[in-house]
């Protein structure tokens, strides 16, 4: 996603209940080049976070365009060796594309402290009327197995990880950019996306630990 959709980044960040973010440390899962974690922290500034995904040149981007802020980067598709380092972990528009989603919530059930929180934003789901054209569109852009996931379907897998599952809508409440990148042809389905289709799943990790 391009810094053109910081708007987004902004009320979403705003979204997010932990105010003080101070003393916390943050894992942005797929954080591509680096974008939401440099809004994050204008806005709250934390102790230190991981950005991870699967692309080098992404990841080497965010790097470069880091500065001096408290961030490292990875590059992967798993957090193995990460046992209980985060207090908060986000992911934005990436789980749709994962193949295997009961065992990424397992990991990031792990990577996080008892009582950390996990949230997972995706509009990329069966319940999207534009899944069905979406679903072609994803085959053909990022060479992935398409998934098709309810927003039920991503709420099972969370709970069965172990997480206190909750969600809402985005409900974008500012100025929607128009973007002819192929999603969105018809401008009124943008501006019913980021109002009502776009889901924040809010994913809670009990402060014992231990999977339910």
């Amino acid at each position: 996603m391009s810094d053109g959709h910081a708007p987004i980044w902004r009320h979403l960040i705003e979204l997010i209940v932990e105010r003080d973010l101070s003393q916390k440390s943050v894992l942005d899962f797929g954080c591509n080049q680096g974008g939401l974690l440099r809004h994050l922290y204008a806005l709250r500034p934390f102790r230190k976070a991981l950005g991870i995904d699967i692309a080098e040149q992404s990841v080497a981007k965010a790097e470069a365009f880091k500065g001096n802020i408290p961030v490292q980067h990875a590059v992967g598709g798993t957090l193995e060796g990460w046992i209980e380092e985060f207090d908060l972990a986000i992911s934005h528009e990436v789980i749709y594309l994962i193949e295997d989603i009961d065992a990424h919530a397992a990991d990031i059930f792990k990577a996080l402290k008892p009582g950390g929180v996990y949230y997972a934003v995706t509009g990329c789901h069966t319940d999207n009327p534009l899944w069905p054209k979406w679903r072609e569109l994803v085959a053909q852009r990022t060479n992935t197995i398409v998934q098709d996931r309810s927003i039920t379907d991503y709420a099972k897998a969370f709970a069965k990880a172990g997480f206190q599952v909750s969600a809402r809508k985005l409900e974008y409440d500012g100025f929607i950019p128009y973007f002819a990148d192929g999603w969105t042809p018809d401008f009124a389905d943008a501006l019913d996306y980021y109002t009502q289709t776009k889901i924040v799943f809010r994913l809670i990790k009990n402060q014992t630990g231990a999977a339910s």
